[in-house]
């Protein structure tokens, strides 16, 4: 596990964000365009972040503030939990993103709604469930590509590697 931390450099920083960035841009692309065919519903987390804005400082954001919070908070806060959960299982990619994932569905429809005076999992009506998908898959391309970035070597690596190895041609 120290790997992990001895290895928390620029080169992490931009896999877990590079990571973080496309599964919450794929979120996103499921939240507005799979998850009503499939649910019927949209998902817009941006509405939560509203509410509780509102309620911890009493400030009205509009929902394209509201967005890019949720978005820059998807991107960057739940890429960097992905790859913390990642810590406790590397080699077990996919279900450090199940985790992961059920983790921050939880957080969101277990805890934030009923804070802003929604129901426990909104009743587990086709919103959480659209939710579910859409949190799981997020955090399993997350933890996908963290582990794809974080397994490419740098050229110069390569090159530096071989020359002391002894395998370069002369």
């Amino acid at each position: 596990m120290n790997q992990y931390f001895d290895n928390f450099q620029p080169r992490m920083l931009m896999a877990v964000a590079l990571a973080g960035l496309i599964g919450e841009f794929s979120f996103e692309l499921y939240a507005w365009l799979v998850s009503p065919l499939l649910f019927g519903v949209a998902l817009q987390p941006a509405n939560l972040v509203i509410a509780l804005t509102d309620m911890f400082t009493g400030v009205k954001l509009g929902y394209g503030a509201a967005f890019v919070v949720h978005f820059t908070i998807g991107a960057l806060g739940f890429g960097l939990f992905t790859y913390l959960v990642r810590l406790l299982m590397p080699t077990k990619t996919l279900v450090a993103g199940l985790v992961a994932g059920g983790a921050l569905w939880f957080v969101a429809q277990g805890m934030l709604a009923p804070l802003v005076g929604r129901t426990f999992m909104m009743g587990f009506g086709t919103y959480t469930q659209s939710s579910f998908v859409g949190h799981v898959g997020m955090t399993l391309i997350m933890s996908y590509l963290i582990s794809v970035f974080l397994s490419v070597r740098a050229p110069h690596s390569q090159a530096n590697s071989q020359a002391n190895s002894g395998l370069t041609a002369d």
